[in-house]
This record gives structure tokens, sequence and C-alpha cells, in this order.
């Protein structure tokens, strides 16, 4: 009997094979709870990684195999009407989720020179109101007498600066300030809500020149996997975590600009 046994998961952006959001996928799996995630393809396509066009298919076979039931679907969080459409669809196929992991998101370079209104609004249009729309829709649809759990994935905002990345930088800095209000409006709900900084993550990425650069800033001698973030949110989704609302965690290694 794994601890999440019974338990249904939400967990957006999935698409890739070595990210982040796979990851969490294969976790929560492994502790027995059902998973619907999702995907955007053309977000992938626009980005130097490029689409891993099969994965989706292939992450919710592997997924079943580990005995849970999975499903998927593309998903472009952008759209103000998503979180609608996704919670109607978990319901319908698996039946109402009680973990929801915002893991998705829109990263691009800028720095003040590129920064313009396009660019700003692609951002926000994901990081915030896609998420905050969410986070919103699923507690207003809650009914889980044994509580609930919202983990967002932020990028250590509140550590230090990233230059060259602004509109990213203020988007999910805006995360940040939204998770700990949240947690305090859902806690009579029984429902979690917290935000992980997951730190420098060789998920795609980074190309030997980045990852030369970045291993001297981790004191543990390696540079952070996917693996390394989805254990802490497995543990955040269980019931081990049921005293932990409203905190920014920042799981990195001890990463250090």
């Amino acid at each position: 009997m794994g601890k999440l046994n019974g338990r249904i998961a939400i967990v957006t952006g999935a698409s890739r094979r070595i990210g982040i959001g796979t990851a969490i996928c294969q976790a929560l799996a492994k502790e027995g709870a059902d998973i619907f995630f999702t995907y955007w393809r053309a977000y992938d396509r626009s980005m130097e990684w490029g689409e891993d066009r099969d994965w989706p298919a292939q992450l919710a076979h592997a997924l079943q195999q580990e005995g849970v039931r999975a499903a998927g679907m593309e998903l472009d969080l952008a759209n103000p009407e998503a979180p609608a459409q996704l919670l109607d669809n978990v319901a319908e196929m698996l039946g109402q989720p009680s973990i929801l992991i915002n893991n998705a998101t829109h990263s691009t370079n800028d720095g003040f020179r590129r920064l313009n209104a396009e660019i700003l609004d692609a951002h926000y249009a994901v990081n915030v109101r896609g998420t905050c729309l969410l986070c919103s829709e699923f507690a207003r649809r809650f009914d889980h007498p044994a509580g609930g759990r919202i983990v967002n994935m932020i990028s250590g905002q509140d550590k230090g600066p990233m230059p060259g990345e602004l509109a990213y930088v203020a988007t999910k800095g805006a995360i940040s300030a939204f998770t700990v209000t949240l947690a305090v409006e859902l806690a009579p709900l029984r429902i979690t809500v917290n935000a992980v900084d997951p730190g420098p993550t060789d998920s795609g990425w980074m190309s030997d020149e980045v990852k030369r650069f970045l291993l001297p800033k981790f004191p543990m001698e390696r540079i952070g996997q996917p693996s390394d973030a989805a254990r802490l949110i497995q543990f955040l989704a269980s019931d081990d975590a049921a005293w932990i609302t409203g905190q920014i965690i920042h799981s990195d290694g001890g990463f250090r600009d």
C-alpha cells in the first residue's frame, strides 16, 4: 500500500521524458496515486530542446504499468478556459482530484533591452493567470474530507537575481506571494499550499558549457536532477506533510549564485 493510494493527482507540464513533470508523475505513481497530466507540444517545439512527440502516450502507458490509472491531455494553460476544461476531464476519466502540482511554465530569455508587452503577456498568461485560475478552480470544486495538496513550482526568485529573465522572475515571483496567501485561505478546507524551488535542474536544457559553469556553485558537487524535486513533491503530497503549508521550499542542494 503506497502513501498515496486512492488519491488522484494532476501534474501540469509533463511533456518530456527527462523533465521534472515526468519525474513528478513517476514519483507520485510509485506511491499509488492515479495521475492525470497535461502537455503542450507547441511550446516545446518553440524551445531549443524541441518536441518529444511520442512521450505523453509512452508516459501514460509507463504509469499504468505501475498499477495506477493514468491519462493525459494536450492543453494550453494560457487559455482562460483551460482550468475548467482540465478539471472536467479529470473528473470524467478518473474522479475528483485531491493533489494539484503546477509544474507547467513559460520561460524565454529577455532582459530590459528586449522586454516588451508581448513577452510579458506570454509569461503572465501561463505562469500567473494559468496557475492562479487552476488553483482556484481546484479549490472551488474540492470535496475531500481527508484534505488536499497544492504544490506550485517556482525558481528561487527571492534568493537572488536572474539577469536576462525579467518576465520569468516577475511572474514566478508573483506565484511565491500567491502561495503564501492562498495557503491561509484554503487551510479551513484542509488543503495545504506550498511552493518548491528545485534550483538549476538538468532536465534537458543544459549544455555542457552551462553544466561546467554551474557545477562549482553546488557544494554537494553535483547538479540537481528531476528526481530530486520529485521526491520532495512526493513527500509534500503525502499525509506526512499535512502540517506544512504556506512555505517556499528551496530544495536546491545548497546552490549559491
